[in-house]
């Protein structure tokens, strides 16, 4: 994948020339990728909107063919409509679109494994990225994570009908691509007949702010033969739709940028303007009595300001069972600096006993290339977790597993960063994060604090009627 993104890249600097930035550069591979995997899926495509079409052309019939095909899957309707919308074709050189296409048709993009586009996607953004070319934006949850946590909670549609799933901050879909998969190959592809339509057109559900991770986890899904229901649309400030899942499986956006105010909603009980938090109260709300949810959340979430009040009240509406505490630098390359944590909790009944695991201290930082995130990071995690879906099976304290009450959490103001360990790697110099990790690492803590001071000023003007 990398050598493929880095021959995509090479690419992007010739387009430039053309006048198509980077951003427009991977909106139209998204096009190209979706309908050349279309074409090996044997996917249904509008009759002339297919690969073998697009690719037999050249010149200016090229560029006036891709134009009309646009349009047509602008107007197909449906799920197709949506993953087209408001699309344009963006370029101006029917030569630089025949090398593109050339390029695309060279790799058997189907045999590459799941969710192969948000691979490149992802590849492409980071080397925007690494330029210095702001405006990547979204922040991937890496799939060993993404994996394991499927694991544990095991999303099964089966014989529930009305069982549906949700990811509210959902990008490119990771998540449910991920849910999907793991219920192939749980059931090795075979459904009651009862259950098939509905596990692909009425199961899996999502949001994003942003339009192009959104239409890439629309065609992820679609190439896998499933039909998602994603919205547009910012989750946290509109109001609660009135949906309700079974199962929440999210990682909200990292950072405070935002409306920088508290959302107007009736369903959250605290007042605040930090996003994580706001996301917490909005999966608690969206979730059926009983439902279940896994969180990603960075440690600040977990101890600044109004984190105690909201894990109070979270705690008596749900039994938060397990909290991880997952390895430094795991979102590398895109915010080395952020330490982050999974909470799994389920709805409907209040917390007894937190268990947290500590796959942190005494673990070398994650890099890119020479010490890549893995499925055996999360190994001793998955097998102390358990069986039980909603963390009840029968857990023994270890090294790094440990039982806290309701009252000692209570005890530290329903604030979860609780540690134990002592991590023998921030003595060793040679562990020490990089320069640039914690200079991040700093900025994500001082942001809590500005959140913290945003809040007291919305406080004080609430209270005195004045402006601060």
């Amino acid at each position: 994948m990398s050598d493929i993104v880095n021959k995509l890249w090479g690419f992007c600097h010739t387009l430039r020339h053309d006048g198509v930035d980077y951003g427009d550069y991977i909106e139209q591979l998204t096009y190209l990728l979706f309908l050349k995997m279309a074409e090996e899926r044997d996917a249904e495509i509008p009759a002339g909107c297919d690969w073998n079409t697009l690719k037999e052309k050249s010149g200016t019939a090229l560029t006036d063919h891709y134009a009309d095909s646009l349009r047509k899957l602008r107007e197909a309707g449906g799920l197709l409509g949506d993953i087209f919308a408001q699309s344009v074709p963006r370029f101006n050189n029917p030569v630089n679109l025949k090398r593109v296409i050339t390029m695309i048709d060279e790799e058997d993009w189907s045999a590459m494994g799941v969710d192969v586009k948000g691979a490149a996607f992802e590849g492409l953004l980071e080397k925007a990225a690494s330029e210095g070319k702001k405006g990547a934006g979204q922040y991937f949850t890496p799939r060993p994570l993404i994996q394991t946590i499927c694991k544990v909670m095991k999303p099964d549609p089966r014989g529930k009908p009305d069982f549906k799933i949700s990811d509210p901050a959902c990008g490119t879909g990771g998540f449910l691509v991920c849910a999907y998969e793991w219920l192939v190959a749980e059931s090795k592809g075979v459904y009651d007949r009862a259950d098939a339509k509905r596990i692909k057109t009425k199961t899996y559900y999502g949001q994003d702010l942003v339009p192009r991770p959104r239409r890439l986890a629309l065609m992820n899904l679609f190439l896998h033969g499933v039909e998602p229901h994603i919205y547009l649309g910012d989750t946290i400030y509109e109001p609660d739709r009135g949906e309700r899942y079974d199962c929440v499986l999210t990682n909200p956006p990292f950072g405070t940028k935002g409306a920088n105010q508290a959302p107007d909603r009736d369903d959250f009980t605290i007042e605040t303007s930090n996003k994580q938090l706001n996301f917490v109260q909005h999966v608690v709300s969206t979730l059926k009595p009983g439902g279940r949810a896994a969180m990603v959340l960075p440690d600040n979430c977990l101890f600044e300001g109004k984190a105690g009040e909201v894990f109070e009240i979270l705690m008596q509406d749900c039994n938060l069972h397990t909290v991880l505490r997952l390895p430094r630098g795991t979102f590398t390359p895109y915010s080395q600096g952020v330490k982050a944590n999974v909470i799994f909790f389920q709805k409907g009944m209040p917390t007894q006993t937190v268990w947290i695991f500590d796959a942190r201290s005494n673990v070398p930082g994650i890099t890119k290339k020479d010490r890549p995130l893995t499925a055996l990071h999360f190994a001793e995690f998955e097998k102390a977790y358990g069986k039980d879906t909603n963390g009840q099976s029968r857990r023994s304290e270890t090294e790094r597993f440990r039982s806290f009450t309701q009252s000692e959490i209570a005890n530290r103001q329903f604030k979860l960063d609780v540690t134990w360990l002592k991590d023998d790697t921030l003595e060793d110099s040679s562990e020490l994060p990089e320069p640039q990790d914690l200079a991040a690492e700093a900025i994500t803590e001082l942001e809590a604090v500005v959140d913290d001071l945003r809040d007291i000023v919305a406080l004080l003007e609430k209270e005195e009627g004045v402006e601060v």
